[in-house]
């Protein structure tokens, strides 16, 4: 844990958290300032600072953030109409939380990809 890190803060309870699937090494919560109907952040509860270092890392950690992610868009009811899964890593990719994590986005049709 790294204690000026957001998400871990989450992950030891200092910070309340809307929690919607947790196991051993995820966490997936919903996210305060949602971008679309589901908006969900998938994290793995070890530090990591972006999606980059953490598949070199640890891949299986790695592949159990992306499976987190699976279950959540199931509950959520998003595989028929289907989501988008995103990570932002670095200042140009738009992090704004350097511990790696998904945004699970869906329940609407999304748009493009980018803004022009």
């Amino acid at each position: 844990m790294t204690s000026d890190c957001l998400f871990c803060r989450i992950v030891a309870g200092e910070i309340p958290a809307t929690i919607v699937r947790e196991t051993a090494t995820t966490l997936a919560f919903r996210d305060i300032d949602p971008k679309a109907p589901v908006h969900v952040l998938v994290i793995p509860k070890e530090h990591h600072a972006d999606v980059a270092t953490l598949g070199q890392a640890d891949p299986e950690l790695a592949g159990q953030v992306l499976a987190t992610a699976a279950e959540v868009a199931e509950a959520e009811g998003l595989l028929a109409d289907g989501f988008r899964l995103m990570f932002n890593t670095g200042g140009h990719g738009g992090q704004e939380v350097f511990h790696v994590h998904a945004h699970l986005l869906g329940g609407a049709p999304l748009g493009p990809m980018l803004a022009r």
